[in-house]
């Protein structure tokens, strides 16, 4: 995995710190790993766009 720099509204990180403390995720990352994969199946993958280069 390759380690990425995020900026993220105040809103967004305290909606994740409260799905990890609440056990849903282990941590911030696989969270937003989570967020991403989801984000992609539905918008790239699924819909059979072409991939962007």
């Amino acid at each position: 995995m390759k380690l990425i720099t995020v900026k993220l509204p105040e809103a967004y990180l305290t909606g994740i710190d409260e799905l990890v403390n609440a056990g849903i995720y282990p941590n911030r990352s696989e969270a937003l790993r989570v967020a991403i994969r989801d984000m992609l199946k539905r918008e790239l993958w699924a819909s059979g766009k072409p991939k962007r280069t």
